[in-house]
């Protein structure tokens, strides 16, 4: 999957839709507290506190559809409470302010949900274009993408370097691996590839990355365009006209263990920490 374009854009678009001459006057917030003010709502269910933040006139747009209502949009904000949300961050990831009055925030929500008395995490990437009313500001605009377990990239990373040398790197990873007792994970994929950075972000939280470092030594391998080190994709028997992200596992001594065949990473947003982990425990060296 290719790298998607921001919320903010989109919400950028909704303002320029919705924008009219208002009466302005020196608000007592800013967009930032106001955001702020929206979780400790969402956090707490208060219904009334949040409706109170949304404009009259607001355009929401929600997964799986081409516009939605501010109703619905506040049920899915206060279902949450019901299904035990317990904490709840947020990290503004961009701020512009296309036109004075108007100010666009791409946030992303870290949500604390309690199961069957483990807590999982979610999180929710949202891009709110707030107006500026008398003295505060409204939203006025909202995107919100679908929920995941597997947090969104912050930034676009350079995993796949144009100038690698793939034969060179898998080398040097398997004499790696011999040296350590470890395995080699190889992950084909592109720098145009959101997912790959998906699966990225996941390999380096806390969570994750204690057992992958233990047991792996992580080489990307870069297919460009569909047009670089498919060879290597066919030599380890990885199916990557299916997508990317595709894995291969290798044994210490370069042996072939593992290529994948079912798109298991292909759409990594979808995968949760535990699934990623299920795999390596898999995979790992048995008595490392």
């Amino acid at each position: 999957m290719r790298i998607r374009v921001a919320s903010a854009l989109f919400v950028v678009a909704f303002i320029a839709m919705i924008a009219s001459p208002v009466c302005r006057a020196q608000a007592a917030n800013s967009p930032v507290l106001q955001v702020e003010a929206w979780r400790k709502a969402v956090l707490a269910g208060e219904s009334g506190a949040l409706a109170s933040m949304y404009a009259d006139s607001v355009k929401i747009i929600a997964p799986g559809q081409a516009t939605s209502n501010l109703k619905s949009e506040l049920a899915y904000w206060n279902s949450w409470k019901d299904r035990g949300l317990k904490t709840l961050s947020v990290e503004v990831q961009s701020q512009q302010e296309p036109q004075t009055g108007y100010h666009v925030l791409l946030v992303q929500l870290t949500l604390g949900v309690v199961e069957n008395g483990n807590t999982k995490k979610y999180y929710v990437t949202i891009g709110q274009g707030y107006l500026e009313q008398g003295a505060t500001w409204k939203i006025a605009a909202e995107q919100r993408e679908a929920e995941t377990r597997l947090k969104a990239p912050a930034e676009r990373k350079d995993l796949y370097p144009s100038d690698a040398d793939a034969q060179k790197e898998i080398a040097e990873s398997v004499a790696s691996a011999a040296r350590s007792h470890k395995r080699v994970l190889l992950i084909f994929g592109g720098n145009w590839c959101y997912d790959c950075h998906v699966l990225d972000e996941a390999f380096h939280t806390p969570e994750i990355a204690p057992t992958l470092n233990h047991n792996f030594i992580v080489a990307h391998i870069d297919i460009g365009e569909y047009n670089k080190n498919l060879d290597l994709g066919k030599k380890y028997e990885v199916p990557l006209e299916r997508g990317v992200p595709a894995a291969a596992v290798l044994d210490s001594d370069g042996k072939l263990l593992f290529s994948q065949k079912n798109q298991e990473f292909e759409k990594a947003r979808s995968l949760a920490p535990e699934d990623i982990l299920a795999f390596l425990n898999k995979w790992k060296p048995a008595t490392h």
